[in-house]
């Protein structure tokens, strides 16, 4: 038992020893329940003073448990924190208070509107993703051109091995035994031949390409190339008369579903396109009042998609749980106006009237914003 006793004695010794050793070679951060208990900022060696250093503005007195990493991951994945409690309610009831308090220099105590409009995004991709709602791969292109080549090359690839048949017929010193086996062959071949040639002349698109494939013009002589899904339905694209823009057409004709893909791809991509191009609209409304700055009407535009994103994809969820159509086309019908108006009025404070009649101009410039993005999308899915 005294060589038991002897050995845990020793060992306890060694540990006070060690800890000694440790706390006298400058370890200046100890734990205390998975607390950094530190005097001096971890990051830079500042003195501390307050809950952050302000050398570098890390955040004082760090966690090391398990409960810390996840709270770290539910910041930086969904922006989970105290900031976005105090944001969300404020951007659904008040968002005219939100944005002017966010301009007035009140960032610490809100969500960023850019932070929040990509959080929005991610959102409704994951969302849209998780629900199935995707663009239509289902439409067939105009792929004539390539069945064309496909018989071309078949037709080339027969006539060639019909010559080749006929060569060794044609050869004296071919053994009578091969003849019989050589003539059936072309026989079959020839057929092949001659059912491809009349297939080529009763099929427009496998026509040769000297003849001239007849598409449908409308009134005004602009070819329209029709695309059909398997549900019948049709879409017809005019040339613009244009190399550059004929060259996307194109793209367009041959393969629409591949196209459609890249569309939708490209709207989470280039979203953000949305911002700048609000701006220019924005300001129009306010261009006499030399108060408002660019920044102002920026912050106004970010956090308004970002509510409305929000509220695509509530009424989203509403539909996929099988919620009435007329309760969730009623909100999108009057929230988007209200809100707006809302905004308005809270962030620039303006009257009433001022507010309504610049509400139903920013409604025409969305329109325009919209399609204007909408041909953004166009151009970058085609090069």
């Amino acid at each position: 038992m005294s060589d038991i006793g002897d050995a845990i004695g020793t060992a306890v010794e060694g540990g006070l020893f060690a800890k000694a050793l440790d706390e006298r070679s400058g370890d200046k951060a100890p734990l205390e329940k998975g607390h950094f208990a530190e005097g001096q900022c971890l990051n830079c060696g500042t003195e501390l003073i307050g809950s952050h250093c302000h050398g570098c503005g890390q955040q004082a007195h760090l966690h090391r448990t398990l409960g810390a990493f996840l709270h770290d991951l539910l910041h930086g994945a969904l922006h989970f924190e105290g900031r976005t409690w105090r944001t969300l309610p404020k951007l659904f009831f008040k968002p005219g208070e939100l944005t002017r308090r966010y301009i007035e220099g009140e960032r610490a105590r809100f969500v960023s509107p850019m932070a929040l409009f990509l959080f929005c995004i991610f959102l409704m991709f994951a969302v849209f993703q998780f629900a199935g709602i995707s663009a239509p791969t289902d439409i067939r292109g105009d792929n004539g051109e390539e069945l064309a080549e496909m018989a071309a090359t078949e037709f080339d690839r027969v006539e060639k091995r019909l010559a080749d048949v006929e060569s060794e017929l044609a050869d004296p010193e071919t053994p009578a035994e091969e003849r019989e086996e050589l003539e059936q062959r072309r026989k079959e071949l020839s057929d092949q031949v001659a059912a491809i040639r009349e297939a080529r002349e009763n099929v427009p698109f496998l026509r040769n390409d000297s003849e001239p494939r007849e598409l449908e013009t409308d009134a005004e002589g602009n070819t329209i190339v029709p695309l059909t899904n398997s549900d019948g339905a049709t879409i017809k694209m005019k040339s613009s008369g244009l190399e550059w823009i004929d060259g996307g057409l194109e793209k367009w004709r041959k393969n629409p579903g591949l196209m459609l893909y890249k569309l939708q791809t490209n709207f989470y991509k280039f979203s953000w396109l949305l911002i700048p191009l609000s701006i220019p609209f924005v300001w129009l409304l306010f261009a006499w009042k030399r108060r408002f700055k660019a920044y102002d009407h920026a912050i106004f535009i970010t956090y308004s998609i970002s509510f409305m994103t929000l509220l695509i994809l509530t009424v989203t969820l509403l539909a996929l749980f099988g919620v009435a159509e007329a309760v969730w086309g009623s909100m999108l019908c009057f929230i988007p106006p209200i809100h707006m108006y809302k905004q308005l009025r809270g962030a620039y404070g303006l009257s009433r009237f001022s507010a309504f009649w610049r509400l139903c101009v920013l409604m025409v410039f969305i329109v325009i914003v919209l399609v204007l993005f909408l041909q953004l999308l166009l151009v970058i899915g085609a090069f």
